[in-house]
């Protein structure tokens, strides 16, 4: 059987900044698989600006973003296979894949990054009554139609939803000489950026309706029409607010869902909330020598930190390779395994010697990660969640059991804003019997 050091499932974003972060971290036998015929992810199709101003200092299209790591890959000579799909990993890290040049074959891995990234929620999860017609697309669908495959796919178009992907076709439609009529959320806030409402929907008036939804489809053949309705608190549509756009595409930009039954697969234990794996703090998950990162771990808004998320993961298995392999590495019998990477600890730190939870309560809805290995941790760890609700003036407060250890106020807190707090090695000296840190938002 074949055997790698370290196999990245996943050539986008993330397999790129992790691959690269691996073989700086002294890791020559690194490989990529990547099931399209290019690296690159989909970056290749977001030909939009506003990438790499947090990585790069400037502003990039996501094609620009890509090629920058990709010729990283190159001259760092990493090896990777195109057009080949994944179909299984075990718990004993076997990857079972195929391609063309190869057809079936089974490799084993040291370690295994999982960067698949995520997928879009289709129209047979939204129970939109109606026909079948042509002219429905999801937004991404429709994205990679126009920018990769050259199609316009609509002239009146109605958007259903309001995440980033929605709002930038809505702009990128318009530019193309269709006419956007209205975007529809059924939430009571929009699922995206506040830069992209701006940018992509203010700029060129284009409506946001709030707390509507589609409930009915017309047209047998090609959409011909859509019926928006306002909904209750209950998210249910309101008789009598019924109103009628006429329109030849519908795109769908209903939220995104991470790519996982390869990691099901593998044996990772699964957050119910994000739909990605469960992490610590050195994005390890419940598998030993299986990472995670980027949106397969849970849905980001900016590519760059889902290159820093991926950049750590890169580290840390090469840091797990790196002790399995002089059998250094100590392996806890219960709960997601301890960092490999070793650092200078204070004696106080060295008596944690179990996973700290992470909770998530009062407004946000997960923390990444989960748990955390204070015992051989970094010397801070960054916590990114996301809120459950638009909330105005509140604080986000980091609690040590019983402790409130910080209190920080923010304006506007968003469920489309990923928010993140940053957790210092030496801020745990004082709490060594520490069993859960709770995230939570405060009014006062």
């Amino acid at each position: 059987m074949i055997e790698h050091d370290i196999v990245i499932i996943g050539g986008g974003p993330a397999g790129l900044a992790a691959a690269i972060s691996a073989r700086k971290a002294g890791i020559d036998d690194v490989l990529i698989l990547e099931r399209d015929n290019c690296l690159g992810g989909i970056l290749n199709q977001c030909i939009h600006n506003g990438f790499g101003l947090h990585t790069f200092k400037e502003e990039l299209t996501g094609p620009e973003y890509a090629a920058r790591y990709i010729d990283m890959v190159e001259r760092e000579k990493i090896s990777y296979k195109l057009d080949t799909i994944v179909i299984d990993i075990n718990k004993e890290k076997e990857v079972t894949l195929i391609n063309r040049e190869d057809g079936l074959i089974t490799i084993k891995a040291k370690a295994i990054i999982l960067a698949m990234g995520c997928r879009e929620r289709p129209r047979g999860a939204l129970n939109i009554p109606g026909y079948r017609p042509a002219g429905i697309y999801s937004a991404g669908t429709a994205q990679r139609l126009m920018n990769i495959e050259g199609y316009s796919v609509g002239k009146e178009v109605v958007i259903l939803g309001s995440g980033d992907i929605g709002l930038i076709m809505a702009r990128r439609m318009t530019l193309e000489g269709a006419r956007v009529k209205a975007v529809a959320e059924l939430m009571p806030y929009s699922g995206g950026l506040k830069r992209n409402i701006v940018q992509c929907l203010d700029d060129y008036g284009i409506p946001l309706k709030l707390s509507h939804t589609v409930i009915d489809i017309q047209g047998k053949e090609r959409v011909t029409g859509v019926t928006l309705a306002e909904v209750d608190e209950n998210r249910k549509p309101i008789p009598g607010t019924e109103e009628h756009y006429s329109c030849d595409t519908l795109l769908l930009s209903v939220g995104l869902i991470p790519e996982n039954e390869l990691s099901k697969g593998a044996g990772v234990e699964m957050s119910a909330v994000t739909s990605g794996p469960q992490v610590n703090d050195q994005l390890e998950t419940s598998s030993e020598g299986v990472f995670a990162c980027g949106n397969v771990l849970h849905v980001h808004d900016l590519v760059d930190y889902v290159s820093e998320e991926a950049a750590l993961a890169g580290a840390n298995a090469a840091a797990y390779v790196k002790s399995t392999s002089v059998k250094s590495a100590s392996v806890k019998s219960a709960g997601l395994k301890s960092s490999h990477a070793k650092t200078a600890l204070s004696p106080v730190l060295n008596q944690q010697t179990e996973n700290v939870v992470l909770e998530a309560e009062n407004g946000v809805r997960y923390t990444v990660p989960q748990f955390l290995d204070i015992a051989h941790m970094q010397d801070k760890v960054t916590v990114r969640f996301r809120v459950a609700d638009v909330y105005k003036d509140r604080y986000i407060s980091v609690y040590y059991d019983e402790v409130r250890v910080s209190h920080r106020k923010k304006k506007v807190l968003a469920p489309g804003e990923m928010e993140q707090v940053v957790l210092k090695k030496d801020s745990f000296i004082d709490f060594p019997d520490l069993k859960n840190i709770i995230i939570c938002t405060e009014v006062e």
